[in-house]
């Protein structure tokens, strides 16, 4: 048995053998759907150039509302993606899903009808499920009846709805899932992806995409507090910046494939972004909503992350940051950066000021941006920063900087305390 091979479940290894190292999974695949761009290349070239997407909400008159401005994907018709039948059974947050999912597949040159249906695994991060649908179909409920609400409303809205419709709709029949953990859910999802790969699955389709701008939605942001209700959106969202005051919700996301090393070779992968070389996660186990007051156990995933991937502070050319935008959040960030990497001793962006904060879906495409900072060796500029606070002490990237960065680390916090790390390293 060579180190390379991709155990199948129940296999075993011979009396006396060594056990071959633990796998770290390459990214073959990406597909974007975002504020910035539907597609990679589109997407990507957006950020460099700091274009901001964030607009007046128009999925519904938001004037009531303290909060009027979001990062809405432009120009998405699902019929470009997806048949009929998909789209009348599911939510537009799945929608994003699968054609993400289609791009990712595309980007990778796999096509799972030529594969066996029990190699490939469906694994997404969700945070707030099917909102458009479900805001509808429980209108319907109270104004018109029970008869009057569909029958797709019970798996339209679920949590796993885009994990099952995605493996639905490619006949993948690997062991799948979806990780519900607000905005670390994108990145959960591929440590998930690696887990399975290490069971013996060869190829995992991960990451997230969410879409919560309805009224309801936006109802429960605002009450966090922590929504920007600036008008001007060069105003708004700013992460790390003194003028910060909240952030803006968002739309879209990402889908990465997740192959065996082994496996991505032997089928010849055109390409690939890199390897999930760490992953760690905690929980401030504080409050359910309020911040915990140290930095400690954010610092604790960071070097938990680090220490999984054998990799030194030293070693990481740029940090995707959470950038909540808000000044406490930062505050705190900026804290837990500066205690594991030391004050402005590494480059820290987060272009998500100019899309918005995704929930789920943020944190897959913050991974699939760094992937494609390592491809062309230039880091995004962190999105929408004007004036950053110097108390941060943080080497904050103004401009796209041309660097050949070899190790990236991605950063994400959900509400309520969950912090979740992510360590990605370029192809040798």
């Amino acid at each position: 048995m060579t180190a390379g091979t991709v155990l199948t479940p129940g296999t075993s290894r011979a009396a006396g053998e060594e056990a071959a190292p633990l796998a770290r999974p390459v990214i073959t695949g990406l597909g974007v759907i975002a504020p910035g761009g539907v597609g990679v290349e589109e997407f990507w070239a957006a950020t460099l150039r700091g274009e901001l997407a964030i607009t007046q909400i128009t999925r519904f008159d938001a004037s009531a509302y303290p909060a009027r401005l979001a990062g809405q994907v432009p120009d998405f018709d699902p019929v470009d993606h997806l048949d009929n039948r998909f789209i009348v059974q599911t939510d537009r947050w799945t929608w994003f899903g699968m054609a993400a999912s289609r791009l990712a597949l595309a980007d990778a040159g796999y096509d799972p009808a030529t594969r066996d249906p029990y190699e490939t695994s469906v694994i997404f991060g969700a945070g707030s499920g099917g909102n458009d649908f479900g805001q509808k179909e429980l209108s319907r409920l109270h104004t018109r009846g029970r008869t009057a609400v569909s029958v797709y409303q019970s798996i339209a809205w679920f949590y796993a709805a885009t994990t099952g419709q995605t493996s639905i709709r490619h006949g993948l029949k690997g062991p799948s899932g979806v990780v519900v953990a607000d905005g670390t859910g994108g990145i959960d999802s591929l440590a998930q992806a690696r887990r399975t790969i290490r069971r013996g699955t060869a190829s995992v389709l991960a990451g997230a995409a969410e879409s919560g701008l309805t009224p309801y939605a936006l109802t429960c942001h605002l009450s966090s507090g922590r929504v920007s209700a600036a008008i001007d959106p060069r105003a708004a969202y700013k992460p790390f910046d003194v003028r910060a005051n909240g952030y803006l919700p968002g739309e879209g996301g990402a889908t990465l494939l997740v192959e065996h090393p082994a496996a991505a070779a032997e089928r010849g992968a055109p390409k690939v972004y890199g390897e999930i070389a760490g992953y760690a996660a905690t929980h401030d186990a504080h409050h359910h909503s309020r911040p915990a007051a140290s930095p400690a156990w954010l610092a604790t995933a960071m070097r938990r992350a680090l220490a999984d991937a054998g990799v030194e502070p030293g070693e990481v050319d740029v940090v995707f940051a959470d950038g909540a935008g808000s000044r406490d959040l930062d505050a705190l960030e900026a804290a837990a950066l500066r205690d594991v990497f030391g004050a402005g001793a590494v480059a820290v962006t987060a272009p998500q000021g100019l899309v918005g904060r995704l929930c789920a879906g943020g944190s897959a495409l913050a991974a699939a941006t760094a992937l494609l900072a390592l491809r062309d060796g230039v880091l995004p500029a962190v999105g929408n920063l004007d004036e950053p606070d110097p108390a941060y002490g943080l080497d904050l990237v103004r401009e796209p900087r041309p660097c050949a960065a070899r190790v990236a680390m991605v950063v994400a916090r959900g509400f309520g305390g969950f912090n979740s790390v992510l360590v990605l390293r370029r192809p040798a």
